[in-house]
């Protein structure tokens, strides 16, 4: 995500270029899909229709291929996004503690956003880095060997 949702105004006519720019090709669904979530931070609900209707499809062909994918969004998330690693080794290393520090500490669950559009908190069920289990990854930084006193520097710190 490129910018905060929160100081985005959804510009259909902007949706509309993007969908264009692609020719109106329907093998551009995928990478239309990706210009905007890009340029929006998620995916509007309304774009849905414009998006099929420029590429000369079903919006239920769209939907399905938003839903597929875990890495579109139908809703704005946080400036920052915390992803918490579910896998076996970082479960084993408490992994499950620093979810619920995160919660407590953000004042939200798995799967939401603060209401200042500045966090949010999701799982993922690996990183990929089992070696410095337990993972936390906030934008794109990764986080390994995470405990409870390091999730509440970070908070403190504002890198969270």
């Amino acid at each position: 995500m490129d910018k905060p949702a929160a100081s985005k105004v959804i510009n259909m006519e902007r949706i509309r270029e993007i969908v264009m720019e692609c020719g109106g090709h329907k093998w551009a669904l995928i990478p239309v899909i990706q210009k905007i979530q890009n340029e929006f931070g998620y995916i509007p609900p309304e774009a849905i229709h414009v998006i099929a209707i420029g590429l000369k499809i079903f919006p239920s062909q769209v939907q399905g291929v938003i839903s597929f994918y875990a890495q579109f969004y139908t809703k704005p998330r946080g400036r920052q996004v915390i992803t918490v690693c579910r896998g076996t080794a970082c479960h084993v290393r408490g992994g499950e503690s620093l979810l619920e520090m995160l919660e407590n500490g953000l004042g939200i669950k798995e799967g939401e956003t603060t209401a200042d559009m500045e966090y949010s908190l999701e799982t993922v069920a690996c990183i990929g880095v089992c070696a410095l289990a337990p993972n936390v990854v906030i934008g794109k930084e990764v986080y390994g060997k995470m405990d409870t006193q390091k999730i509440e520097q970070l908070l403190k710190k504002g890198e969270a």
